[in-house]
């Protein structure tokens, strides 16, 4: 499937290989899947601010309840972290079109 992946830490593009592309984008869309009511991803935007976590999936805001905000948000900035050039974390906005 063919699909780009941007990845923006603190407002800084972060460089991106294959297979970090395709763990995020398999990352952030199984979480979705896991989220009831969701539908089929084919553009989707997570952002985060702070402890402040917004999903728009389908240019439409999914709403999250706290307890799941804190798990995608926690998933993400560890995920984030790990990588090259990452070191501390404010902002977060990832962004996959499929």
């Amino acid at each position: 499937m063919t699909r780009q992946v941007t990845l923006l830490v603190n407002d800084q593009p972060i460089t991106l290989d294959y297979f970090v592309q395709s763990f995020i984008d398999h990352t952030i869309c199984g979480i979705l899947a896991s989220l009831e009511g969701t539908e089929e991803v084919h553009d989707v935007e997570v952002s985060i601010k702070g402890d402040n976590l917004t999903i728009n999936l389908n240019n439409a805001s999914l709403p999250t309840n706290p307890f799941v905000s804190k798990i995608i948000r926690n998933t993400i900035v560890g995920m984030v972290s790990s990588l090259k050039g990452v070191s501390e974390i404010d902002r977060v906005n990832i962004i996959i079109k499929r």
